[in-house]
């Protein structure tokens, strides 16, 4: 029988998808005052891999991805999706329409985990309303993806972005272990 034990902490992400520079900025400062700085970034990007935002947000979407300095518990997961579902409706309009689209996650040595409302076959279910998805998995040096994930996490772009933050991970996890 295996020992039930806490996971080395995990390094905190978050994608933001909004329609103009000043939202996106708007909606991570609100999220900073929350759960900390950020030490890495990228973006933004054109996101213009699906029209499944299109009418609710408008055509012309960008996205960012962000890493933070302070490591997380995995198991806070659903309680920051519920802080960034909270976000989001601070920027809705009048008619109800979403202007920013945060997407938080962890990744770990081995994996990236998004957060979703949506259940789906591959997804686990957290509590709150929450689900948790492994998007990416690091397998052999580099970031390997499933059937299910996004494609814009597979773009060389987010998996340089991706590398970045594992590798700043993997020192910080190194030095947590010194201590």
């Amino acid at each position: 029988m295996g020992t039930a034990c806490d996971p080395a902490p995990a390094k905190l992400f978050l994608a933001i998808m909004a329609s103009t520079p000043a939202q996106s900025d708007q909606a991570l400062t609100a999220f900073c005052e929350r759960w900390g700085m950020t030490d890495l970034h990228f973006g933004p990007i054109p996101f213009n891999f699906t029209d499944y935002y299109t009418k609710e947000m408008g055509p012309t979407l960008q996205k960012v991805f962000y890493a933070f300095t302070q490591p997380i518990k995995r198991d806070s997961l659903s309680a920051i999706k519920c802080v960034t579902n909270d976000i989001e409706e601070g920027f809705r309009t009048t008619d109800g329409a979403r202007t920013v689209n945060l997407d938080p996650g962890y990744l770990t040595n081995e994996k990236l985990v998004l957060a979703s409302t949506k259940d789906f076959y591959h997804r686990i279910y957290l509590g709150a309303g929450i689900y948790a998805e492994v998007t990416l998995h690091y397998r052999q040096g580099k970031w390997r993806h499933f059937s299910w994930t996004y494609p814009d996490y597979k773009t060389e772009g987010v998996q340089r972005f991706l590398e970045k933050a594992r590798a700043k991970l993997v020192g910080e996890l190194r030095l947590r272990n010194k201590d």
